[in-house]
């Protein structure tokens, strides 16, 4: 068996933690209530003001938190994917995150409640997550953000989702996201890339695992569409600038090099910040992990740089 050097702070974790089981219809239920109880005991900071609203979405509305880190207007603003496999998690399990976020990079933070599989599949999600994006940035001075420095962002599934609006906001002439802040995302439901194998049975999210949400997420749908698996775009012109965060023990890793890469070449600019050590959802663990926090802090300075650099609206 592969051995894995984990970060000490980050491994001690681990070791109390059963790794994630295979999603189906049958176990999707136990394993949202599991991941709710543990995301209880996360930290969760004070910030300014926390709202929840809802965006008109394609089915019906979409539930929306928006966290306010100041008593300020034309604030940039972070709309935001919890991750979960688009079949776990939601706002309430990514609430401490959100909040953090929001104190450290002064944005806005909006975070969706899309709708998760395998009742919904794709591209429920996806289409819900843009449709809640495009509102954000029709409507961002409601509450406090300044609509030309909207930014999309996300972990695991939900970077795979923010990733897929930056794609739509191109293709439909929506709005011109100013970057993309991507943790660890899903980019290709069918990589062979060398992570892939080597980090198959990694701590937290286990090869197995991550094949039973992405089918539970596609259903029927052909894994090669771009607003699936991003990197089979024929076309990564015109995209946002950004950052992806990725650790050497995710199955992502080298798909998160592939994607840089890939913007590289068609034009755009997209950072690699690849951590030692970490594995998939490290970010979460910032109150515990030194690391974790140093991460955080650097993917959200490429936030606050990009955002300022944007200019108000």
């Amino acid at each position: 068996m592969h051995e894995f050097d984990l970060i000490p702070e980050l491994a001690a974790i681990m070791a109390a933690i059963p790794p994630l089981p295979v999603i189906s219809r049958e176990t999707v239920a136990a394993v949202r209530e599991r991941v709710t109880a543990a995301a209880a005991r996360q930290p969760r900071p004070d910030v300014h003001a926390v709202e929840d609203r809802t965006a008109p979405g394609p089915a019906g509305d979409v539930p929306v938190r928006i966290y306010r880190p100041l008593d300020a207007s034309g604030l940039p603003v972070l709309v935001f994917a919890h991750g979960g496999g688009w079949s776990i998690c939601g706002i309430e399990t990514h609430d401490g995150l959100c909040r953090e976020i929001a104190n450290r990079s002064g944005c806005v933070v909006v975070s969706v409640e899309y709708r998760l599989a395998p009742e919904h599949v794709f591209p429920a999600a996806a289409e819900d997550f843009y449709a809640a994006a495009a509102w954000v940035a029709e409507n961002a001075r409601d509450f406090g953000g300044d609509p030309g420095r909207v930014a999309v962002g996300g972990d695991s599934a939900g970077a795979n989702l923010a990733a897929v609006a930056a794609l739509m906001g191109r293709d439909r002439g929506g709005p011109r996201f100013a970057f993309q802040l991507l943790a660890y995302p899903g980019l290709d439901a069918l990589s062979e890339r060398p992570s892939t194998v080597e980090n198959g049975s990694a701590p937290m999210l286990d090869r197995e695992t991550s094949q039973s949400m992405w089918r539970a997420y596609a259903g029927d749908a052909d894994l090669r569409n771009p607003y699936l698996s991003p990197l089979h775009a024929d076309d990564l012109t015109g995209l946002p600038p950004g950052i992806v965060v990725t650790a050497q023990y995710d199955m992502g890793r080298d798909d998160a090099h592939a994607y840089a890469e890939a913007v590289g070449k068609a034009g755009g600019a997209v950072e690699v910040l690849e951590v030692q050590g970490a594995v998939h959802g490290f970010l979460s663990y910032y109150a515990q992990v030194p690391a974790a926090s140093a991460a955080l802090d650097h993917a959200l300075s490429a936030l606050r740089a990009a955002v300022a650099a944007e200019g108000v609206a």
